[in-house]
């Protein structure tokens, strides 16, 4: 409500709104990562309002009744073309209101700020302060998490792990346990891939227990057009385990169609040239994976994919 605020507040107390309060309680509140570090930021603690206490909070309620009828109801029947202009006008009004002198306490509100206010502000920092969002993420087993639909990598150690992942306009943190793991340049790029080498296993070993060679035999115990598209996704991606995002995903796919859809609509993905999660989902979604293939369709279909880039088994052993 000032216009010549210019300092922090040592404690602020704030309303149970959401996007601060993230579990209201009496005696140990949870505030919200992102209004905690705001706070951190500029030196203040929070204090929230008790639930169902309207003294906490009177200040601010009355200074927004104050606001309604001095500036809002002076204002409501003006037109304006510009936000500049908007602005100015409220701005003269402000000035006015702070200025005006309160009849039962026989002064300005500038002159009770400048008294009491001001002395016991601390300074404002000397950086901006940058807002970040933070979010719980769980580490896939090709050691990458999700955000915003772009996928980040972790050591490979914390596969099954939830960490904390904090996000600038700039920068991915991934925080366990309280300490910082890892960071990335933000990406925007929709699903693909931000991976630091020492985030991989050695020698392209599969970790924990899971291996390509498991992938695709889950897939052939559906049948060998999902093997075959297992196969092709893991050995399409520059490094084994960022195929295992996509293959667990087109084999979870039996959960919800069954098995004999699911190794139909794989034959009809091979028989296009689209052995690709999209690509299946979508086609059982639509109900469009169609007939069965024959014997040799299936063999163009495994030609037409190509066979000089095929690793082999002793790759993944």
């Amino acid at each position: 409500m000032y216009e010549f605020f210019s300092g922090v507040s040592a404690i602020t107390v704030s309303d149970n709104l959401k996007s601060a309060i993230k579990s209201p309680d009496r005696y140990e509140a949870e505030i919200n990562p992102a209004y905690r570090e705001l706070a951190e930021h500029y030196g203040t603690w929070i204090i929230p309002a008790r639930v169902r206490k309207p003294r906490d909070k009177g200040k601010v309620e009355a200074a927004v009744l104050v606001a309604q009828r001095w500036i809002l109801a002076v204002l409501r029947h003006r037109r304006f073309h510009h936000i500049e202009d908007l602005n100015r006008a409220i701005g003269e009004l402000l000035t006015k209101l702070n200025n005006r002198v309160m009849r039962h306490v026989k002064q300005s509100r500038r002159e009770l700020y400048e008294r009491f206010d001001r002395p016991a502000l601390k300074a404002l920092p000397a950086q901006a302060y940058e807002y970040a969002e933070w979010k719980r993420v769980r580490v896939n087993i090709d050691y990458h998490v999700s955000f915003d639909d772009h996928f980040y990598s972790v050591p490979y150690t914390l596969v099954g792990e939830t960490l904390w992942c904090r996000a600038t306009g700039r920068t991915i943190e991934l925080i366990h346990q309280g300490k910082r793991v890892t960071s990335h340049v933000r990406s925007h790029v929709k699903y693909d891939y931000s991976t630091h080498p020492e985030h991989r296993p050695a020698s392209h070993r599969a970790h924990l227990e899971w291996t390509p060679s498991r992938l695709i035999e889950w897939g052939r115990s559906v049948g060998v057009h999902t093997a075959a598209v297992i196969d092709h996704v893991i050995r399409s991606k520059p490094h084994p385990e960022q195929g295992y995002r996509s293959a667990l995903g087109i084999l979870r796919l039996s959960r919800s169609c069954g098995a004999e859809r699911l190794e139909l609509a794989c034959a009809r993905a091979l028989d296009i040239h689209s052995p690709h999660y999209r690509t299946i989902k979508t086609m059982l979604k639509q109900r469009m994976e169609g007939v069965r293939l024959s014997e040799s369709a299936a063999a163009e279909s495994s030609a037409a994919l190509g066979t000089a880039n095929v690793r082999g088994p002793r790759y993944y052993h």
